[in-house]
């Protein structure tokens, strides 16, 4: 099947993933169906590499796999599958977010076959986020680092985040340029969260 000619948002996609999975053995994508993910999950599918996406169902939303399985929708017929992984997020004194998060990780490292990576879809405004958070919360010097692009995982994974250096409009963009539909998550409207 030949490949449809890319914009320039979808491309700069594909050459950040064609970067960080460069002698990879396999990749796991993390798809929550955001624009940031979605758009790094079809950018894999269009590299062309061995791949599969897992997406978390934290269960936190009445809908939630109505959700994860639009983003099976759209990328298994760009040859990405799709596994479903449920969660349960437990209560957590620092806070539903930091819980899920917590709970996500530990589902997409449990999904990892020995020597894959993992590519999540973090991207510049996610990284000045961070930064900002921490200054907020009195981390000080440290913060600055922000999120680090590559992480050796515990046992023989590693974990990219190939799209720090592009924005969340760029995503947006690259998702439009491939008629993809992303989520937008309303609790990243909600201060609770």
């Amino acid at each position: 099947m030949a490949k449809r000619v890319l914009g320039p948002h979808a491309l700069a996609v594909v050459q950040a993933v064609r970067a960080a999975v460069d002698s990879a053995t396999g990749v796991v994508v993390g798809c929550s169906g955001g624009p940031d993910s979605l758009a790094l999950a079809a950018g894999v599918a269009h590299a062309g590499v061995p791949a599969r996406a897992v997406v978390v169902d934290h269960r936190l939303q009445a809908g939630s796999r109505a959700v994860a399985e639009r983003v099976r929708v759209q990328l298994e017929p760009r040859g990405l599958p799709v596994e479903i992984v449920p969660v349960e997020v437990p209560e957590s004194p620092s806070g539903p977010e930091a819980s899920a998060r917590a709970a996500r990780y530990a589902a997409l490292t449990s999904a990892m076959r020995p020597q894959e990576l993992l590519l999540l879809g973090h991207t510049r405004d996610d990284q000045a986020e961070q930064v900002l958070l921490g200054l907020a919360r009195g981390s000080g010097a440290r913060s600055l680092a922000g999120i680090p692009p590559v992480r050796d995982l515990p046992g023989e994974g590693r974990l990219a985040r190939p799209l720090l250096h592009l924005r969340r409009a760029d995503t947006e963009a690259a998702c439009a340029e491939w008629g993809l539909d992303p989520w937008h998550d309303p609790h990243n409207a909600d201060p609770s969260f």
